[in-house]
């Protein structure tokens, strides 16, 4: 039966696609791809009827809304004067650039930029924004003040589709960047457009961009992000902003309280801050949870709303969970970054659970912060450690920062059984690490003297310092003490018990080992037949464990009563419980150390039968294997010309699946009658894997919202992530696989 066709759309009659605008006809009701109409999305919300291409001569052009006030997010309601001003409108901007505001001059803290470092920082506190004019020093680079956005769509891509903000509607739509460039040279702008979104990490220009020392050496995802994490790393550092006049940004505090650099390359903004005391942030909250917010002008509601000009060549540092809203008052290009820092853990923490609270989008939070979250309690663990045994004084910030993070860390665990999204990563054990966190809080509020925490650093007195890196430069011997003490944690600990997906990646990884051979040209000379091996076979006097002829085992001496020649090996071999893997090392030395025995004719040792079973040399490294015997028997592998089965009459993979645990060396069989007359004939196949663990090739990629929701439970993920490289590796590299 013939599957239905994909319906078809626009003139260019194509199916649906998701990730494209389209708009419908009103008369005729076929929908169109707003780039095949030249609709742009951000111009449909003005269209009250519209009139297709098939339509319109017959009916005429499309019909326009029509504008009814100047201050109202819907411009076609009527003014009847009784409905406030909506934040974004031409009118409201007008009121903002005549209200008054106190100085910004009272919070800025004007600082040259070879001062603005990660240990001045640690020193003094970062609690008020902070100014630069010069940005020498600072170790950003930009590139110079003409560039242009013009110069953005070479180096980025007019395809690239980026945000847009319609600042007199206050809401969001996408446009390729070449489209908003058009608008922003036209002579008239019909709309008040403004990109803020644009991250350039995977373009071109990122490598002209390099962002300050300050906000590099002290972000989170540089220092403490993995590379092998299977979250994808949030690139959150590199933002372009390119703002029209009169373009605003109502009051927001940054995803997770991450703080902020800005910098002016031209152009000028005003920024209207607010300090992050708990009064306000309970304010901004309820605020931001109102039904009429864009009704309501936040700067009114708190004590003080403070101004704050940014020209151009200035650069403004704004610390964790400061409030503010941004206006553009002539057109701007700026570029900036988020980062998220150790120095106000307790904050950044806040904004984090008041945006799950608001029930923020996760487009609009930190990508993975749960994560990330996980990352830096483990490091800080490592960090505290340190510090007790050189018998040097945590900084408080570093005491109250994993004091804040405790808490959030169980309740995220706790979380986890009921939500899907759990972010914690496979490596961490939890239970464990909140414990140990625990006890060196604990052990710092019980003890005295040394080991108080101290407020304050400074480049003198003595002080110990305050990061893992800075520990390492300043005492090498750090990492010979700290690897001891891991593996003193791992003898208290016993060995893991592994999970199945960890067992069948030893598995896979044994087996891929046996199929390693040389070139291409090696396996096309095993078509020859051996006599050497010939011989060997028919000598009785030979110390060969294991003899294979024409494809067919006819000496096995591995084992107590298989000593006959034509006897072939049971697919049930003994298995190891999972209480008694071995390490990968010692699993390695052990099939090297027989592999090495076999080769010399050497006895086997009592009591590792079933380890030489498992370390046996592979079946296809014989010359005879492409024997005419075994080319006849290629299209089988059972006798009888069907799937494997079991003594039941199950099928292979109902047999998989009433088996005991994986064993390390070799999928095991059961040792049925139909198993006795199992041939390893094929030289062309690797032991199958049960479909239930085989990988889908071309698996769909990982992005930070794709792996919302959809994450396998913790302890999976890992193991089937490196399971799939593999096979993946293998799979090229290989001749079998």
């Amino acid at each position: 039966m013939a599957m239905a066709a994909a319906p078809l759309y626009c003139v260019c009659r194509q199916s649906y696609d998701v990730s494209r605008f389209m708009i419908e006809c009103d008369l005729c009701n076929d929908w169109f791809h707003g780039s095949c109409v030249q609709v742009e999305e951000h111009h449909a919300v003005d269209i009250d009827v519209y009139h297709c291409p098939n339509c319109e001569p017959q009916h005429g052009p499309s019909l326009m809304k029509k504008r009814n006030n100047w201050h109202r997010h819907d411009y076609t309601e009527q003014d009847d004067g009784t409905k406030p001003v909506q934040a974004g409108t031409s009118v409201f901007v007008k009121e903002l650039q005549n209200r008054t505001f106190a100085s910004g001059d009272e919070i800025l803290q004007w600082m040259p930029g070879e001062q603005v470092t990660q240990r001045y920082l640690e020193s003094h506190g970062w609690q008020y924004p902070i100014a630069v004019s010069n940005m020498e020093g600072l170790g950003l680079r930009l590139p110079q003040p003409s560039f242009s956005v013009k110069d953005v769509e070479q180096v980025v891509g007019g395809d690239k589709v980026i945000d847009v903000i319609d600042v007199a509607r206050q809401a969001d739509s996408k446009m390729k960047l070449k489209e908003f460039i058009k608008y922003y040279y036209k002579p008239h702008r019909p709309k008040v457009l403004n990109v803020i979104s644009l991250e350039f990490s995977d373009t071109k220009m990122a490598d002209q961009v390099v962002v300050p020392d300050v906000a590099q050496n002290m972000s989170w995802v540089e220092n403490y992000w993995p590379d092998d994490s299977f979250f994808p790393k949030p690139f959150v550092q590199k933002y372009c902003l390119m703002g029209v006049k009169n373009s605003y940004t109502d009051f927001h505090i940054d995803f997770g309280g991450t703080s902020v650099w800005y910098h002016v390359l031209w152009g000028e903004k005003i920024f209207y801050m607010i300090k992050p005391t708990q009064a306000n942030l309970a304010l901004y909250e309820a605020w931001s949870s109102s039904p009429n917010q864009s009704e309501v002008f936040f700067g009114d509601k708190v004590d003080k709303c403070y101004k704050c000009v940014v020209q151009q060549g200035t650069t403004l540092l704004i610390p964790t969970g400061w409030i503010h809203a941004v206006l553009t008052s002539q057109d701007c290009m700026a570029f900036g970054g988020n980062f998220l820092h150790n120095l106000n853990i307790g904050m950044q923490l806040r904004c984090y659970e008041m945006e799950r609270r608001l029930k923020t989008p996760d487009l609009f939070k930190f990508p993975y912060f749960e994560a990330i979250c996980w990352y830096v309690a483990k490091n800080l663990l490592e960090t505290l450690k340190e510090l007790r045994e050189d018998n040097c004084p945590p900084q408080t910030y570093l005491v109250e920062g994993v004091n804040a993070l405790i808490s959030p860390l169980k309740t995220w665990l706790k979380r986890e059984v009921t939500e899907p999204t759990s972010e914690v990563p496979d490596h961490i054990r939890p239970n464990r690490l909140i414990k140990e966190l625990t006890k060196e809080i604990r052990y710092l509020e019980v003890s005295g003297g040394t080991n108080k925490p101290v407020k304050s650093q400074g480049s003198g007195g003595g002080q110990c310092p305050a990061t893992r890196s800075t520990l390492e430069r300043v005492c090498p011997a750090r990492q010979a003490r700290r690897a001891a003490r891991r593996l003193r944690e791992q003898q208290e600990l016993g060995p893991k018990v592994p999970s199945n997906l960890e067992i069948l990646e030893l598995h896979t990884r044994e087996v891929l080992r046996r199929l390693e051979v040389g070139p291409l040209e090696e396996v096309r000379g095993f078509n020859m037949v051996s006599t050497a091996s010939a011989a060997a076979a028919e000598n009785p006097d030979t110390h060969l464990r294991l003899t294979l002829h024409n494809g067919r085992i006819i000496r096995d001496a591995r084992r107590p009563g298989s000593s006959t020649a034509s006897s072939p090996v049971k697919a049930g071999s003994e298995r190891s419980s999972v209480g008694q893997l071995k390490s990968r090392e010692e699993m390695k030395m052990e099939s090297d150390q027989e592999r090495q025995h076999s080769t010399m004719g050497g006895e086997e040792e009592p009591g590792h039968l079933n380890e030489a079973a498992t370390s046996q040399e592979p079946w296809w490294s014989s010359p005879s294997r492409g024997s005419p015997e075994c080319r006849e028997q290629h299209q089988r592998c059972v006798v009888g010309d069907k799937s494997p089965m079991d003594s039941q009459g199950n099928s292979s993979s109902e047999a998989w699946d009433n088996q005991g645990p994986l064993s390390l060396g070799a999928l095991s069989h059961d040792a049925s009658p139909e198993a006795d007359n199992y041939q390893y004939c094929d030289p062309s196949m690797s032991p199958p894997l049960h479909p239930s663990k085989r990988h889908t090739s071309n698996s769909p990629p990982v992005s930070n919202q794709a792996t919302k929701g959809k994450r396998p439970k913790k302890g999976m993920a890992t193991a089937k992530q490196r399971l799939g490289k593999i096979l993946k590796m293998n799979r090229h590299n290989g001749v079998f696989v």
